[in-house]
């Protein structure tokens, strides 16, 4: 079954851009990235959750496991969406009582290696795509 997005578009927005490593398995073997794919729709749809609260249990989900780029992609993917920043920043700082302070505040970098990441940038201000 043929995806609709080509091997560079890491959400429906077109403007992101999967990373390098992500692009070369989507290329390099590309009947395993659409079986990942696939569960991953599959798996958003078994529920009754919206595409944007799903979004923010998919970046907690990632700050608690201590995934740096998981975080970084549902960051971004996230931000594509029309979620804001700081709302973004507000899921690393809900991680404090779960996974304590040193991980959720190295999610909150993580967060913000995305939300900021124009020089200058501040929470609040459009995501660089």
């Amino acid at each position: 079954m043929a995806r609709e997005n080509p091997p560079t578009a890491a959400s429906n927005a077109a403007s992101v851009r999967l990373p390098d490593a992500a692009l070369h398995m989507a290329r390099e073997h590309s009947e395993v990235w659409e079986a990942f794919q696939n569960l991953g729709e599959k798996a958003s749809r078994a529920g009754p959750l919206d595409g944007r609260t799903r979004r923010l249990i998919h970046l907690a989900v990632a700050i608690a496991v201590g995934s740096e780029g998981a975080t970084h992609s549902h960051a971004r993917r996230a931000g594509s969406e029309g979620i804001k920043p700081e709302e973004l920043e507000h899921v690393a700082m809900l991680a404090i009582t779960a996974v304590g302070w040193s991980r959720a505040m190295r999610g909150l970098s993580w967060v913000r290696d995305v939300t900021r990441a124009r020089p200058g940038a501040r929470a609040g201000e459009p995501l660089e795509p």
